[in-house]
């Protein structure tokens, strides 16, 4: 019998500026979201997990999993600039072989969500809008849907131009720390309630936050 898979991505900025509470935040969340979902034998089994982080160079920290077949999430460590086009390379790569893999295992495979955070400004700020737009190509079976959340440097052009769903900035006002844990607290309740969500015929639906605490919520950008 076939199920229904929604497959989430993380796609987290770790570069230099990310050095010290950002990256120190994000890495104490991973073990708290690996907990809630793992643990949770409905959502883990209607769900799944891929970590991405990205500097100069994106790499894949946590190939897509079911998050109670995995030991623990690899921490992330800051350093390096921030390259937005090769990131989203890697992403249309890896979402890609992941919705074949799942198909291949026989498996229904909803329109994946990703949660992208970053703390700055892209340094391929002329060149990463062509690799954003294979990925959200609406002609591409696979296209995400993505959220955008920002802190620091980064502004609300940027973020607006990432998202295809909606965008978060967060609040001067708020701290680095209050930021990120509210940003983590939003993600994992997007997989508890959209793992939990379906209904008499198992069809599920994707549950996204509409606001976070400590954030400022922007339209995503019209293209």
């Amino acid at each position: 019998m076939s199920e229904q898979i929604l497959p989430f991505y993380l796609v987290c900025d770790e570069s230099a500026s990310m050095t010290g509470e950002p990256i120190n935040e994000i890495n104490k969340s991973l073990p708290e979201l690996h907990q809630a979902i793992g643990s949770n034998p409905v959502v883990a089994d209607k769900t799944r997990f891929c970590l991405i982080s990205f500097n100069h160079e994106p790499q894949v920290l946590l190939p897509l999993s079911d998050l109670s077949n995995v030991t623990s999430i690899p921490a992330m460590t800051a350093g390096g600039g921030t390259t937005y086009g090769k990131v989203f390379d890697l992403l249309r790569d890896t979402i890609g072989q992941d919705v074949k893999r799942l198909k291949g295992d026989g498996h229904q495979v909803l329109r994946p969500a990703v949660f992208f955070l970053t703390d700055g400004q892209p340094n391929d700020s002329a060149d990463w809008a062509s690799a954003h737009k294979r990925v959200t190509d609406p002609s591409w079976g696979p296209h995400p849907h993505i959220l955008a959340f920002g802190f620091g440097q980064v502004d609300q052009q940027t973020l607006q131009s990432v998202a295809t769903f909606r965008a978060f900035i967060a609040k001067k006002e708020f701290g680095v720390a209050e930021a990120l844990q509210e940003f983590a607290q939003s993600l994992i309740r997007s997989i508890v309630r959209s793992g939990s969500s379906a209904d008499a015929n198992g069809g599920m639906s994707l549950q996204m936050p509409n606001d976070v605490p400590g954030f400022t919520t922007l339209p995503a950008d019209v293209i």
